[in-house]
């Protein structure tokens, strides 16, 4: 469709995977204490699942270093029958395709689902922690899922910077949401905020908003992914007593502990390592030189994308230092937008509605291998135009549909302009 292309992912340093510089000794402790919990792959005597996703957090994490997002080689595939584990790698799973998890739309009676099917079990692993003997439980059936168009999937955010998301304040977030309101009408954008259910603070964390802190993000990702419980989350999610070979919670805090670190559990451990995880570093040249990253920031401005990925938001007074008062040049609203049927995936989470997602953060953007919620495309001009669709029967026009007419209008020089600039973050 257009004469321009993706540079594809910056080559050169990670940028990213490094703590913050300015993190006391104590705090670099912990930053280096939950990344070895990170990188951890957990066993059947750890309480690997039943059901579960991968066995460690850095596997679906790892692009361009660990924190990031999916890697070029697809860790689900050895996974399926490591330690002669008997699963069948589902047909979405691809050995250079990103790692995708899965939810289903609908239950069996037909009412939402929306929650996260685990892709593999333990039944036949035999680790060195220990062994599934005795548990016999199968897969779920994600074909007849697939042929009832019930399945849609998810790949993971990156987690660089969480700490500075973590502390914009919900007035700083609102503030903005607000600003340039006349020009935001005019190109059709709105958006709304997710909010917890209880004290009614923004959430932020996770591809709809959903998660309102790192630990929060980490206890449900041990639960939820790996199946490892934990303090936050302590009842299994296949509670087969056959298939139950460790205590319950199976991460916990050790009161005995001789130090802080010996103390706290590991998803408080992966908590800080997130927390404490510096952004990623821009590039400051592009493959069209220094003219055209500046010119490919102002396109990028000029015809609305910034309404949406805002690219500074600056956080509180928080605590640690290395949070304290800084500006996070995110590239994001942090909150929902209706992105039209094109995008929907059907599934609400809190007040996200199934079309409705969080304006993605595009720092780190330029050495992503993958894109969209799904992971659908590699090609960052095909994620560009994914963001607009027109109504249908059950969603609304996406709110990009203005801004991705302006795009489509740019001269070819400015297109591709602006996708070197967005390489370069």
């Amino acid at each position: 469709m257009f004469a321009q292309t993706d540079p594809g992912v910056r080559p050169g340093p990670a940028g990213g995977g490094a703590p913050f510089a300015t993190l006391t000794p104590n705090e670099r402790e912990f930053f280096d204490d939950g990344l070895a919990d990170f990188i951890e792959a957990e066993g059947v005597g750890d309480g690997l699942g039943p059901r579960f996703n991968l066995d460690n957090c850095g596997g679906c994490h790892s692009q361009p270093a660990f924190g990031g997002t999916s890697p070029a080689v697809n860790p689900g595939v050895a996974i399926a029958t490591a330690f002669g584990a008997r699963n069948t790698l589902p047909s979405f799973m691809t050995p250079n395709g990103p790692f995708r998890e899965a939810r289903f739309k609908r239950l069996p009676n037909g009412a939402p689902d929306g929650g996260v099917h685990a892709l593999f079990v333990i039944t036949g692993r035999s680790d060195e922690t220990g062994s599934a003997s005795g548990c016999n439980i199968v897969q779920e059936n994600f074909a007849a899922q697939q042929a009832a168009n019930n399945v849609v999937f998810r790949i993971a955010t990156p987690v660089f910077g969480m700490g500075l998301l973590e502390e914009i304040t919900d007035n700083t977030i609102l503030v903005n949401l607000a600003a340039n309101s006349g020009g935001k009408a005019q190109l059709g954008i709105s958006g709304r905020v997710n909010r917890n259910g209880n004290d009614g603070r923004i959430s932020r964390f996770g591809w709809k908003a959903q998660n309102q802190t790192p630990l929060v993000f980490s206890g449900e990702a041990y639960n939820v992914e790996m199946g490892i419980t934990n303090e936050m989350f302590q009842v299994e999610r296949d509670e087969t007593n056959e298939c139950q070979f460790a205590t319950l919670p199976n991460d916990v805090t050790n009161v005995d502990g001789a130090t802080p670190l010996e103390t706290i559990s590991a998803v408080e451990k992966f908590a800080f390592f997130m927390r404490f995880l510096a952004p990623p570093t821009p590039s400051t040249t592009t493959p069209g030189g220094n003219a055209s990253l500046a010119e490919g920031r102002n396109a990028f401005v000029n015809i609305g994308c910034g309404q949406c990925h805002t690219p500074v938001l600056r956080t509180g007074n928080a605590t640690v230092v290395s949070l304290r008062n800084r500006d996070a040049n995110l590239f994001s609203d942090l909150a929902l937008h209706n992105m039209g049927p094109g995008l929907a995936d059907d599934i609400s989470q809190g007040v996200a509605a199934g079309d409705e997602f969080r304006t993605a953060p595009l720092w780190g953007v330029g050495q992503r291998i993958f894109f969209l919620h799904d992971g659908r495309t590699t090609d960052l001009l095909t994620a560009i135009t994914a963001h607009a669709s027109n109504g249908n029967g059950t969603y609304g026009p996406s709110e990009a549909n203005a801004v991705i007419t302006r795009f489509n209008n740019l001269s070819p020089t400015a297109k591709q302009n602006l996708l070197n600039f967005l390489r370069s973050l």
